[in-house]
């Protein structure tokens, strides 16, 4: 999928780059026919070449859900008994299709670290200690905070649209309509 939130790296929130991403997700959906969240992810996978996965498990107290990243392929990780399910996916999507960086994991990744749980969390004693991209450089307060806004954005974003294409029962029409209008 050509990605339109591959771009160079934006430094403020917009809500236009998060509706541009919705909308190329649903574009992608119409295409393989994905009409559930559960198949869009999929279909956003099979798009990219890089297949995500669902999983279900234990994470740390605090973590809803979360993002690994393995050489090749991604999985989304929700926690057992989760208010809302569907956010929780459509939020860690929208982490990897803003290609967000974040901490690779190799294959014994079970949890996140304490230190990393405790960051993301506003528990770092030191403040001084930041969670690192896969490259290996820091990611400011600020970086992470833009990340996790637009992932909320759009899940928010997607999941409306969704509702609002399962109340016209078909998702294909609906998106012609949005294209034609622009």
């Amino acid at each position: 999928m050509s990605n339109p939130v591959e771009s160079a790296r934006i430094s403020h929130r917009s809500h236009r780059r998060v509706h541009a991403a919705v909308d190329a997700v649903l574009d992608v959906a119409a295409q393989k026919q994905a009409g559930s969240l559960d198949d869009i992810v999929r279909a956003v996978g099979e798009s990219r070449q890089r297949p995500i996965s669902v999983a279900v498990d234990d994470l740390a107290p605090g973590v809803w859900g979360q993002r690994r990243d393995y050489p090749d392929r991604d999985v989304i990780v929700l926690a057992r008994a989760l208010p809302s399910e569907a956010r929780t996916l459509a939020h860690e999507l929208g982490h990897i299709v803003f290609s967000h960086t974040g901490t690779v994991a190799d294959e014994s990744t079970v949890e996140a670290e304490d230190d990393l749980i405790a960051y993301m969390l506003g528990l770092s004693e030191s403040g001084d200690s930041e969670p690192e991209h896969e490259q290996g450089e820091s990611i400011t307060a600020e970086e992470l905070e833009l990340q996790e806004w637009e992932a909320e954005a759009f899940a928010a974003r997607l999941l409306q649209r969704l509702r609002q294409l399962h109340r016209n029962r078909s998702l294909r029409p609906m998106l012609r309509y949005d294209e034609a209008l622009g």
